[in-house]
């Protein structure tokens, strides 16, 4: 690293690294280093695009000679979130650990509505703008960073051991894995220790893999219960459970009147499946929308506002409009805009709040919420009055895309007393069930 006229240089690539591949063959070594090439191309790519939000690293240029790749950024003079972590011996009071948060979750609520995972949050990569104590925070380091279209899901196991979420591990993830890293963060500030912790790097993805997290030892007692359910919705192990960055900041522990929600991608991911549901299922969800706690509400009323309803009610162009005005060259390059080809039913109806609602939720992060008990028998309620009906086990496997092999499953879903959905009948055709073998009926 360089330091020229108040900006800082970062060496990012020297292309003969040919000392640390002795081992390879020269074809070999020339496509390592040409993917480590490509790989810095993209981060400067990523940079240009992303850099007009106030938490992301300012650009300058960038170029290169024959050995190696140069970046000029903003300069940070007030070092790593991690060197302030361990100044403070470990721990952050909850009011300064949410300060840090909101920051941390506002730029990442910003890439991925771009289409970008980041990859490698930790404190190490994010910097204080100056030494002053509430010096503003960029992040850095889009080295690990790529791509990601609203279904596409990844597969090279990259990250730092400490941080990785379990999907990554697994050779399955998107950008809900960054935000298992905003919760690996959260814990450290409030606790001052790692929630995963081995010896080994093998040791710890184990941890990563099949450990919970401590809540029970100092500090944990004294911590807020609104603290410890921000940090469990983030380190659930289920990456289809786990709070968006723009859900997080509408989190009772995070939220307040003047912190701004910013649009989230997922609302256009669960707006799809519904309008491309069966009626049988949408009147499903309209039932769950009824047990909704007033806490989920905050969120949905935010994101409904940000696609700007006209007379109360949103279409397809209000979803069109929403991405329009937050679009860059990143969303292009990952073609979320895409997602607005399959939201065409909505150019010919209008959506009201209430079946927003019903559009919007998430069976799999409301079974999260410590009140899903009651959420579940609210909705079954309404379902029951409006939705319910007969329903043999065929039409049941059909509606949930499964082949003749699960009906023996789906058995206590159907009542015999009168043929229609169960309590279990109707919470596991909300949720979907997961046969783990190849009898899924083709689509």
């Amino acid at each position: 690293m360089l330091l020229i006229d108040g900006c800082l240089v970062l060496l990012s690539v020297h292309i003969g690294f040919h000392k640390h591949f002795l081992s390879l063959t020269s074809s070999e070594w020339q496509m390592t280093t040409a993917i480590a090439i490509e790989d810095v191309r993209r981060e400067v790519k990523i940079l240009k695009s992303l850099c007009g939000h106030k938490h992301m690293i300012r650009f300058h240029d960038a170029f290169e000679d024959g050995n190696n790749v140069y970046i000029v950024m903003e300069l940070c003079e007030g070092g790593e979130l991690l060197d302030r972590i361990l100044s403070r011996g470990g721990r952050y009071t909850e009011e300064d650990a949410k300060a840090i948060v909101v920051q941390i979750l506002g730029v990442v609520s910003y890439c991925h509505l771009q289409g970008v995972v980041h990859r490698d949050l930790k404190p190490e990569n994010f910097l204080f703008t100056t030494k002053d104590e509430d010096a503003p925070m960029k992040i850095i380091d889009f080295g690990l960073s790529d791509y990601v279209r609203p279904e596409q899901r990844l597969n090279d196991i990259v990250g730092s051991a400490y941080y990785v979420a379990p999907e990554v591990l697994h050779r399955s993830y998107s950008v809900e894995a960054d935000m298992w890293s905003v919760g690996v963060i959260t814990y450290i500030l409030l606790c001052g220790s790692r929630p995963f912790w081995a010896r080994t790097e093998s040791g710890i993805f184990r941890s990563v893999l099949r450990a919970d997290p401590n809540f029970n030892d100092s500090p944990w007692p004294s911590v807020s219960p609104e603290a410890k359910d921000f940090v469990k919705r983030l380190l659930n192990k289920d990456h289809r459970k786990r709070m968006t960055a723009a859900q997080a900041l509408s989190h009772p522990w995070i939220r307040s009147e003047a912190q701004e929600v910013p649009l989230d991608i997922f609302i256009f991911k669960t707006v799809k499946s519904y309008v491309r549901a069966t009626p049988f299922r949408r009147a499903a969800l309209k039932a769950l929308s009824k047990g909704i706690p007033e806490d989920e509400l905050v969120y949905l009323r935010a994101q409904f506002e940000l696609l700007e309803p006209k007379d109360g009610h949103v279409s397809l162009n209000n979803f069109r409009a929403a991405l329009t005005r937050n679009v860059t060259d990143a969303m292009k390059e990952s073609r979320v805009i895409d997602i607005l080809h399959v939201l065409e039913p909505l150019s010919y109806k209008k959506m009201g709040f209430e079946e927003f609602c019903a559009a919007a939720i998430s069976t799999y992060q409301l079974e999260a919420h410590d009140g899903w008990d009651k959420i579940a028998k609210t909705a079954f309620d309404h379902f029951e009055q409006e939705g319910n009906r007969v329903i043999s086990v065929q039409e049941l496997a059909l509606e949930m895309n499964l082949g003749p092999a699960a009906h023996s499953l789906l058995a206590d879903c159907i009542r015999t007393s009168d043929g229609r959905l169960s309590f279990l009948g109707y919470t596991k055709f909300l949720r979907g069930v997961t046969i783990r073998s190849t009898n899924t009926r083709p689509r």
